[in-house]
């Protein structure tokens, strides 16, 4: 799982059509979006060039040299690097929940099964869980139930819906809660495999669910202890 990542992109919302546009150029079409809000001063946005704190955050599945070329794209045709262009980034995911799962986020992109990566021995990681909205309490039960102590919850848009059909046979919505859940590696197999048993795919929740390395912690000791 050490060439898959989770692409973050925040930007202006006024721009956001334009980085969907080129990332459906090059076959991500499963996004997840949801409005967010700066948090700069006002010299800090007149520095930067910025006219407004209003954020879209994106969230998609990426392959590592999908990730190449979209770099080049956004710093070539969306001059990302110049003020007001926005900020888009990585993490390695350390694992999927489901064949069916990584085809439909990952979809047109070609990808090759590699060695895991080392970044995966860690002691925490972050169980992210994207579902239908209005299933938040049947997925925190379920996760619950395998001993996960708490999560928090976003409201997002998806789109690329359509490629459900194609690789799942299920009809999802197009809103949705994310669901971010930060556990101990231990932990994680156990409360991701509830999950999808509880409110995965065949679930009316049609949960989606993945990992990602979380390599420091603050403020879960008290919690752990």
């Amino acid at each position: 799982m050490s060439n898959i990542y989770m692409m973050t992109t925040i930007v202006d919302r006024k721009k956001l059509n334009n980085y969907l546009e080129l990332y459906q150029k090059n076959n991500l079409y499963v996004m997840f979006v949801s409005l967010g809000h700066g948090t700069a001063t006002n010299e800090i946005m007149d520095y930067l060039g910025l006219d407004t704190n209003d954020k879209a955050v994106a969230f998609s599945i990426i392959e590592d040299q999908t990730w190449i070329t979209v770099k080049k794209q956004l710093e070539r045709d969306l001059k990302i690097d110049a003020p007001g262009g926005g900020i888009a980034f990585t993490v390695p995911l350390s694992s999927v929940g489901g064949k069916k799962t990584l085809q439909y986020l990952i979809e047109s992109q070609d990808y090759i099964k590699e060695e895991e990566s080392t970044l995966q021995n860690t002691n925490h990681e972050l169980i992210i869980v994207i579902a239908e909205h209005g299933y938040t309490e049947l997925i925190m039960d379920a996760a619950r139930d395998a001993g996960a102590y708490g999560g928090t919850v976003i409201h997002a848009k998806g789109t690329g819906i359509e490629a459900a059909d194609k690789f799942m046979g299920v009809t999802l919505s197009s809103e949705k809660e994310v669901i971010y859940i930060v556990t101990k590696t231990e932990q994680k197999n156990p409360i991701m495999k509830s999950i999808m048993e509880k409110a995965g795919l065949e679930s009316k929740a049609k949960a989606v669910v993945f990992s990602l390395p979380v390599t420091d912690t603050a403020g879960l000791r008290l919690i752990e202890d």
